[in-house]
């Protein structure tokens, strides 16, 4: 890539993901999906480009699905390609997850002629590019199959010094009600099927058009809001491994003085390192952990789109 090429941004975003089952055959074997574009005439893994109105992570499920034809749950973030356009002074940002095939039946379409479940080392001989050898060595890295718990900073609602109330009651505000609407897509794309809030009113306001759209009852932390944080860290830290050893995908709406030092904690115990993060409202932290230990966390900066939507 020439210089030149290196100090343009991306103007053109996308995302996909490496989609992942256990092959029905033997019941064992990890395989992943390639798909064959006939445009191109190559394989690679479903991706596609990020419509006005949607996040990477709203793109990368709905690629997946009308590329393969599946259903799909994101894990583990792997990693972020960048590439120039042949023909155009334009740069393409993809970002990539690990996703779970849940349901679903390939069939062929405009953009897709064939998907082939291979093995990551048969996927390795047939992948046309380099940049997704790349994505799949960070999918190989660590086991796919990992448990999921979303950790989520409320999101906004004004500031603590002009609510002339209770704190504990201050309600989110315009802005934070349209972060908790997007953020129902967001972390049910992750499979979110469990509620928990800080007994705050503007933490269970940020995560309760989650648990309406599950039919779940959000279940109230006071360990985990900054006043029970503070009185007894060891406490909290505790009850945020319980809750992640009871199953399924757990979401876990807390504070702003809460979540940097619960996230550094958990992250020294397990030899995680943390990506750079600002920790603002509305955002989320996306842990994969393997048989009770943290592997990997990823953060999500905002559950609102890239780019407006036209409506």
């Amino acid at each position: 890539m020439s210089s030149r090429q290196n100090t343009l941004r991306a103007n053109i975003f996308a995302a996909g993901a490496v989609l992942w089952r256990v092959s029905p055959d033997s019941g064992r074997e990890l395989t992943v999906a390639l798909v064959h574009r006939p445009k191109y005439d190559d394989w690679s893994f479903p991706k596609g480009k990020v419509d006005p109105g949607e996040t990477t992570v709203d793109a990368a499920v709905r690629e997946v699905a009308e590329e393969t034809g599946f259903n799909s749950r994101l894990g583990r973030y792997l990693s972020t390609v960048t590439y120039p356009i042949p023909g155009h002074r334009k740069m393409k940002k993809v970002d990539y997850w690990a996703a779970e095939a849940r349901s679903g039946k390939f069939e062929p379409n405009s953009e897709v002629d064939v998907l082939r479940w291979v093995t990551p080392a048969e996927a390795a001989h047939q992948l046309s590019y380099p940049m997704d050898h790349k994505i799949l060595r960070r999918f190989l890295k660590q086991r796919p199959n990992t448990t999921t718990v979303l950790l989520v900073r409320h999101a906004k609602a004004g500031r603590r010094s002009r609510y002339k109330g209770d704190d504990a009651l201050r309600p989110l505000d315009s802005v934070g009600r349209k972060q908790a609407d997007a953020l129902v897509a967001q972390l049910s794309a992750f499979g979110a099927d469990f509620v928990h809030a800080a007994n705050r009113r503007r933490c269970v306001q940020t995560v309760q058009p989650l648990a309406d759209s599950i039919d779940q009852q959000i279940i109230l932390e006071p360990a985990l809001s900054e006043e029970g944080y503070c009185a007894d860290p060891a406490e909290a830290r505790a009850r945020a491994l319980e809750i992640a050893a009871l199953g399924g995908v757990r979401t876990i709406c807390s504070q702003g003085k809460v979540i940097p030092d619960l996230l550094q904690w958990w992250a020294e115990k397990d030899g995680v390192k943390l990506p750079p993060n600002r920790n603002r409202k509305g955002s989320v932290w996306v842990l994969s952990l393997y048989n009770g230990n943290l592997v990997a966390a990823d953060h999500l900066a905002s559950p609102l789109p890239l780019i407006a939507s036209d409506d």
